[in-house]
């Protein structure tokens, strides 16, 4: 599918302002829209909204539908009289809950108490019109909600173990023992149906806000699903797993020149010829429920649908894996026969194969074009932007990057000069000059992270693949959202004919001033 020109900004909800230690689906998230619009941004692009788990990784959640309760506003629920502002502000009073970095363990034991006693309050009364919504809810999303309840009832239960340490009778999902399950944790599951209401209670509106003022949300899903979900155990059949529910081969990526033992990221292995049988059904509702939050959606290791890297589950490394052919084009047309043309961007980064282009030419899917691996020395390298096309997108750098100025800095002095040379520009304002480059790429779409455009060094990188911990954390303040840097970022925008076209200037009508260089 292809877009009109744009542009836009790569900003998890986690990274907003706020005073409850992690950014919320509160007023800053309308801040941030409303800077978009500023800055004449069409595109707002954010990481997996699902339940994390141990890591926190958005990358690997309890569900690949379900939506993270964390991101709840508790300044909604006061609004809705769910809760007290004063409450609140006792909870928080004592709590280490940074502006700056999110500490999980801190806003789980924060958050979560409040967000149950919200419940309560529901349950004894309060807001009849939030209940009547609550049961409207339930009702229309049970065919993934009950599971995914029952999952996280049962997952408490047991102290947080993996599923995989369940009873065997839970574990192998024998009906008597589910039922027993569902009567005992009762009060457990509707309380996370209730989390569940309140994410997707307070996302939609700001979705409708952000598309109501032009500005449409990337989203992003995973290739594959983590083991510890509701995906694996509530559909055991559809992965390779032995009698006891453990992987027999897992997901990763072969020795390259990165690592030479390769990345085990040990992801159950789907059963691509069961999903077939049945039309791929489990894709095609896990898209359709994706679609339902967000407007274009990335593919993360696009790679994957044409072939992907199977690792034993025995071995400890990906070095003994092989290659094995994925559902390819089969799925796809199945996709678009139920839920019609796919806004889909294609992850299609790293050692990528003539089958992987062609499956992604064949459903005309965007690729993706990163500046930070354009700069080798090799004129024909394909990430320069003398090499992209129009359906692409274009990024200075993503959540798995360093921030442009990190980047920068870690460049040896000949590599800084190769940079420096292929801009035109003497590398003093990094970040910029690489957001110029992107923004007049031909690219149909080019997005840049918030922490370049706020000229960030390494300690606001979001991520840094393969390191437990640390990551997943940054945040800004609400400062940052200020007409200056809103001003910058529209300047580029309009001089490059990415401007929403209600805002593209008259034909001949010079660009204002560049707010960037004096």
């Amino acid at each position: 599918m292809r877009f009109p020109r744009s542009s836009g900004v790569l900003l998890h909800p986690t990274s907003l302002p706020g005073p409850w230690g992690i950014g919320d689906l509160g007023p800053a998230a309308y801040a941030f829209v409303d800077f978009l619009v500023a800055a004449g941004q069409g595109l707002w692009q954010i990481l997996p909204l699902g339940p994390t788990g141990y890591g926190d990784s958005p990358y690997q959640c309890f569900s690949a539908v379900a939506g993270n309760p964390l991101l709840v506003s508790l300044d909604a629920l006061v609004g809705h009289g769910l809760l007290s502002a004063e409450e609140v502000a006792a909870a928080a009073d004592g709590q280490p809950l940074s502006l700056d970095q999110v500490d999980y363990g801190a806003v789980i034991g924060f958050k979560l108490p409040l967000l149950r006693r919200s419940y309560e309050r529901l349950w004894a009364g309060a807001a009849p019109e939030v209940a009547a919504a609550f049961e409207a809810f339930k009702a229309a999303n049970a065919a993934w909600l009950d599971d995914y309840a029952l999952f996280m009832a049962l997952k408490d239960a047991h102290g947080g173990a993996a599923w995989s340490g369940w009873p065997p009778e839970l574990r192998a999902r024998q009906p008597e023992a589910l039922a027993r399950a569902r009567a005992e944790h009762a009060p457990a599951i509707e309380v996370q149906r209730y989390l569940q209401f309140l994410f997707f209670s307070q996302w939609a509106p700001l979705k409708a806000y952000a598309n109501a003022r032009g500005i449409s949300i990337i989203g992003d899903a995973p290739i594959f699903v983590a083991y510890d979900s509701a995906d694996v155990w509530a559909n055991p059949e559809l992965f390779f797993l032995d009698a006891q529910g453990l992987p027999t081969v897992v997901a990763g990526v072969p020795p390259d020149y990165f690592s030479a033992t390769g990345q085990r990221w040990g992801n159950p292995l789907y059963r691509w010829e069961r999903m077939a049988a049945d039309g791929y059904a489990w894709w095609v509702a896990r898209l359709r429920a994706a679609f339902a939050q967000v407007d274009i959606l990335r593919l993360d290791h696009f790679r994957g649908f044409a072939a992907y890297w199977e690792v034993p589950a025995t071995q400890e490394t990906a070095i003994h894996g092989r290659w094995v052919r994925g559902p390819g084009a089969a799925l796809f047309r199945r996709l678009e026969q139920e839920l019609g043309s796919l806004p889909i961007i294609a992850e299609d980064l790293g050692l990528i194969t003539p089958d992987v282009h062609a499956l992604r030419e064949q459903f005309d899917l965007p690729g993706m074009k990163i500046l930070q691996f354009a700069f080798d020395g090799d004129a024909a390298n394909p990430y320069l932007p003398h090499h992209h096309v129009r359906n692409c997108v274009v990024y200075t750098g993503t959540h798995d990057n360093d921030t442009t100025i990190g980047w920068f800095t870690g460049l040896s002095e000949d590599q800084r000069n190769i940079v420096r040379a292929y801009l035109g520009r003497d590398g003093s304002d990094i970040a910029w000059e690489l957001i110029r480059a992107a923004f007049m790429s031909v690219a149909d779409l080019a997005v840049v992270p918030f922490q370049d455009i706020l000229r960030l060094g390494s300690d606001a990188r979001m991520n840094t693949p393969g390191l437990l911990g640390a990551n997943w954390g940054w945040r800004f303040r609400a400062e940052a959202l200020n007409g200056d840097v809103a001003g910058a970022l529209r300047f580029f925008t309009a001089l490059y004919d990415r401007l929403p076209t209600h805002l593209r200037p008259a034909r001949g009508e010079p660009p204002a001033y560049n707010p960037v260089e004096s």
